[in-house]
């Protein structure tokens, strides 16, 4: 929205003529409604006021005109690229012709470059430093955006601490969003461990002593009743996704708080980055309700709420307020992300909403497809089909149920058998209390009895794999190095190609490293793990370790939600997501025993993803965009944020 109620910058070709430098249709106005001469004048009339920077200040009278500019802005219709009308012109022009730099206002002078959205730093070009009133502000050096991305990365190396590097590029988005997206793009691979899992982890932990500016909304008890105006208190208000956290269960580190905030940042860095939603439509919350963690509440430095948590009803009604504010400020096509709640508040909101909003559980059903992927694509090294293996679990929280869960669906619509044949297939071994069986159901949360086997009771998992003897071993269970030698040698003694799969982030909580995994099969092992592990070589050989890594699905995912409008999600979208992931991974990942593609190619693999859920939205009629595109890649492709610099006006 264009707010001009509050100051606003003209630069020298919007004074000259005496109107904005801009179509109405590039603003995003209705042409039945064009835009009041009241305001052109009183442009006009404030041009003989500029001031020493350059800039105009327009009047502070708000007339009954300017209130009412909000009407003049059409939300309703659809861009080129299947989301909301962009206010900012963006959507209506193509990559080459230039843009006009909106904020609030026409940012021009010293504002221009303290705009992250618009700036560019040294890459203005001439033309647009006299325009905008940068002269003498820069240096006369204009570089390429590939020369600076090539200078910062000279920089960031340059650091030998991971959270330096995340600092860094966190002040970087901050400072120029395209360069940081450019940035992330360009270099994936190198940068998505430092702005996302491991170091995200170790910048939540310290998230109080680095912190220097709000990056999200933060939502405590204390605005209890005033959520709805705490979400109008955001700038953006074309919303299309967020993530949101408690800071209960922030990866394998337990209870940080309101200092969780790192991870929905980060999340939808990635939302961005690889599945090319815009930035200004993603929102970072945090819900803070206190925490248990007594080493935050006794540093001076916590930035969130002094209390111990929040429970029971109190909590069900802060969430449930913030659910229903979501949908009321920002529609029904809205998505939800959650992300890092404990088990049991998870799979009670995912169960609550997932009837009445477009919500989402990374946990949960991002895993599980990431890993249901994997799976798929390892069959062709396995053999036979998922109905032929048997699947052991480490680990019975939210992502160990809602991967088997996954698993036990893709089976059933594989072969036609009765309904507990898939669940015998699938067995769960809880950290502490051993194997889940019939036993102990009366003891076990909810989520978990389905997995209660008719079965001796197996206190440890070397036990439970000589038992069951599984073809496949998965680690959810947040501890590390509790895949112990005995572990993995035993999965090898009766396996000719163990499929080891360490998933606990970060890669302090992995239950085995790569190295480990190669070293105790003799190089025999399939691996992959949550976070990255460096290439290991064994006797001569290389083996390249993957990485089952949500960042896969969640990006794709949520652009097929978008540009569909599809308004809830539904597990055949999951399954969609896993298959078109699983196709990405070639005969050449596969002879180097990797069982996911590289990250090098993933906004092309995100493309495909998103077209697949897409389509399953059209078939599953819970698409509201209409007509559906006949090339649904090629529109994933359209629909993508592009880092690139815009030409100004």
């Amino acid at each position: 929205m264009i707010s001009l109620s509050r100051t606003c910058f003209l630069n020298k070709a919007s004074i000259a003529g005496l109107s904005s430098p801009f179509s109405d249709r590039q603003r995003g106005i209705v042409p039945k409604a064009p835009c009041s001469l009241k305001i052109k004048a009183a442009a006009a009339a404030a041009a003989s006021n500029r001031d020493r920077n350059g800039t105009v200040l327009a009047v502070e009278t708000v007339t009954k005109e300017m209130a009412e500019a909000e009407s003049l802005i059409d939300d309703s219709q659809p861009t080129v690229a299947g989301g909301i009308r962009d206010a900012y012109g963006e959507d209506a022009a193509t990559e080459d012709q230039p843009v006009t730099p909106w904020s609030l206002s026409v940012a021009c002078g010293y504002s221009l470059l303290r705009d992250p959205r618009h700036n560019k730093g040294l890459a203005f070009t001439d033309k647009e430093r006299d325009a905008h009133y940068l002269l003498g502000l820069l240096p006369p050096s204009v570089p390429s955006q590939e020369l600076q991305v090539k200078k910062l990365m000279n920089i960031i190396r340059q650091y030998q601490v991971p959270l330096q590097k995340y600092m860094y590029m966190m002040d970087l988005q901050e400072r120029n969003e395209r360069l940081f997206y450019k940035l992330l793009i360009d270099h994936v691979e190198e940068m998505l461990p430092i702005v996302y899992t491991p170091t995200v982890g170790e910048a939540c932990q310290k998230y109080g002593s680095i912190f220097s500016r709000p990056q999200g909304l933060y939502i405590s008890l204390k605005e209890k009743g005033r959520i709805l105006e705490v979400l109008r208190n955001w700038p953006e208000k074309n919303i299309q996704v967020i993530v949101v956290t408690d800071g209960q269960r922030i990866l394998g580190l337990g209870d940080l708080g309101c200092q969780g905030m790192g991870i929905p940042v980060g999340k939808l860095s990635l939302y961005t980055a690889l599945g090319g939603v815009r930035p200004s439509a993603c929102l970072p919350i945090t819900i803070d309700v206190g925490t248990n963690n007594e080493k935050l509440l006794d540093d001076e430095f916590y930035i969130g709420l002094r209390q111990r948590r929040a429970t029971g009803q109190e909590y069900d009604e802060l969430l449930h307020e913030f659910m229903t504010a979501v949908k009321q400020n920002y529609g029904e096509r809205v998505l939800v992300q959650f992300e890092d709640f404990a088990n049991h508040n998870a799979f009670d909101l995912l169960a609550k909403y997932g009837t009445t909003h477009l919500v989402f559980n990374d946990d949960i059903q991002g895993t599980a497809a990431v890993v249901l992927s994997g799976l798929m694509a390892a069959l062709k090294l396995l053999g036979g089909t998922l109905a032929d293996h048997r699947f052991l679990f480490l680990g019975a929280g939210e992502a160990g149920t809602g991967i088997a869960e996954l698993i036990a669906l893709e089976i059933s619509k594989q072969v036609q058998c009765p309904d507990d044949y898939y669940y015998c297939l699938l067995f769960l071994v809880n950290v502490m209390q051993g194997l889940i069986v019939e036993s102990r159901k009366e003891s076990l949360q909810h989520f978990k009895k389905p997995w209660a086997h008719d079965h001796e009771p197996v206190e440890t998992l070397l036990e439970a794999v000589n038992d069951i003897k599984p073809t496949v071993l998965i680690g959810t269970s947040g501890v590390g190095r509790t895949f112990t030698q005995e572990v993995v040698e035993a999965m090898a003694s009766f396996n000719e190609k163990p499929l080891i799969l360490a998933l606990s982030n970060p890669t302090s909580q992995s239950e085995c490293t790569a190295e480990q995994a190669y070293t105790w099969t003799n190089g025999r092992a399939i691996y992959a793990s949550g976070s990255p592990f460096p290439p290991v070589e064994y006797e001569g050989q290389t083996y390249v370790p993957g990485q089952s890594n949500n960042a896969y699905i969640f990006p794709g995912l949520g652009l097929g939600l978008i540009m569909s409008g599809t308004i809830r999600v539904h597990d055949d979208m999951l399954l969609a997501a896993s298959e078109a992931l699983a196709a990405q991974v070639t005969q050449e990942n596969l002879d180097n025993g990797q069982i996911y593609p590289p990250f090098t190619n993933i906004r092309k693999i995100s493309a495909h993803i998103a077209a697949n859920v897409a389509a399953k939205a059209y078939e599953l009629g819970l698409a509201t965009r209409l007509p559906r595109p006949k090339d649904l890649v090629a529109y994933a492709e359209s629909c993508m944020y592009s880092p690139s610099y815009r030409n100004y006006r």
